[in-house]
Formats: C-alpha cells, sequence, structure tokens
C-alpha cells in the first residue's frame, strides 16, 4: 500500500494551558480525524484545520490542553475569536473532545463547526450544512450524542467512495494516493475559503456575547 506521508506535519506540540478569555463572540471549529495518521482520508478535517492555522497565522501556536484531550489554538477573525481544535481521542470518540472544548468556552451546539470527510462526494467537492443527521460518520455520530443536538454546522470534505463496498473502511482508513495528493492543496485553501467566509457571514448577523 502506499506510504502515509507526513503531509502536514506540526511542530512538537506546546504543555501550554490555554485559559477561555472574557466573554465575546467566537467559534469554535473542529477537524475530526484519528490523532497520529494526519495522511490519511479519514483525517482529512484534520488537515483542513492545519491549513486554516496556516491562513489565520496561528499554525505555530497549536497547544495540547488535557481538559479536553486536544489540540488548540485561538485565532483572532475581525471582532470575533475562533477557537481551532484537533481531538487527540479516536474519530469514534472525537465528540467527547468537542464538547469539552465547548462547554470550556460557553458556546452551544450552533456555535461549533465540524470538519470532516464524505464518502459520498467525490475528491475535490466541498459542502456546508447547518446541522442534520451523522450520514453515518462516526465522528459526527459522536459530537450529536456528546453535545446532545445535531444543530452543529458542518464541513464535508469529499473522499469519494470506492465501488466496492467491501474496501471502504479500507479505503476511509488509507492514505492519499499520488494523483490525489495533488489535488489537496488547492481542496484545503477552497474548504478554508469556504469556512471563514461562512463564518464571517454569521458574526455579522449575529449579536457579540
Amino acid at each position: 500500500g502506499l506510504l502515509c506521508l507526513g503531509l502536514w506535519r506540526s511542530p512538537a506540540m506546546s504543555w501550554l494551558v490555554l485559559e477561555p478569555r472574557p466573554p465575546g463572540k467566537r467559534w469554535l471549529v473542529a477537524g475530526l480525524g484519528n490523532p497520529g495518521l494526519p495522511s490519511t482520508r479519514h483525517s482529512v478535517g484534520m488537515a483542513v484545520l492545519g491549513q486554516l492555522a496556516r491562513r489565520l497565522g496561528v499554525a505555530e501556536s497549536w497547544a495540547r490542553d488535557r481538559r479536553c484531550a486536544a489540540d488548540l489554538a485561538l485565532a483572532p477573525l475581525g471582532d470575533v475569536q475562533l477557537v481551532l481544535l484537533r481531538p487527540r481521542r479516536l474519530m469514534n470518540a472525537n465528540g467527547r473532545s468537542v464538547a469539552r472544548a465547548a462547554e470550556l468556552f460557553g458556546l452551544t451546539a450552533e456555535e461549533v463547526y465540524l470538519v470532516h470527510d464524505e464518502l459520498d462526494k467525490p475528491l475535490g467537492k466541498l459542502a456546508l450544512k447547518l446541522g442534520g443527521s451523522a450520514r453515518g460518520h462516526n465522528g459526527v455520530r459522536s459530537c450529536i450524542s456528546c453535545l446532545n443536538s445535531s444543530a452543529m454546522p458542518r464541513l464535508r470534505v469529499g473522499i469519494g467512495r470506492p465501488t466496492n463496498p467491501e474496501a471502504v473502511q479500507a479505503h476511509v482508513l488509507g492514505c492519499f494516493s499520488p494523483e490525489e495528493q495533488e489535488l489537496l492543496p488547492l481542496l484545503l485553501d477552497r474548504a478554508t475559503d469556504l469556512l471563514l467566509d461562512h463564518i464571517r457571514e454569521r458574526s455579522q448577523a449575529a449579536p457579540a456575547g
């Protein structure tokens, strides 16, 4: 099989504990995936978070937060604050990290964005939807369960579905092919654009506090 290349290496994690700032408008953006497997299709949400951190100038600011078992980075976006989160729990338990961070930062489910892979869209296709079912995605299912809500907006990043149903698990947990890797930089850029545009629009429409 293909080797899992370290496409999205991050610097050594700091052990800094991030304290929530005084109340103000903020959004949590969580990239779902499996820790230690950043180059797999199933962890493409984490790759988008890496690009988002680079775009916002906080790629060197990731810090491990033991309270929610995740890596966090705080980033300003105009008058609001983004809390970027990459869970350190396995995909099936990602929701525990997301829900704990939402609690720490005083956020509702509607203020939590989930970024995750989507089998039913081809690679390169993106869709941002507000709420809905997990559609068979275990990470999203975990978030719905732990947040006790299905209202979270989701950015679904297409990874394509193999024609053989028996190959789905290997496809999801496998690494992007060399041909797919060539498409990733543009895909991550477009996903970041879509997220930021959506958050800006909602921030302008939402009251602070």
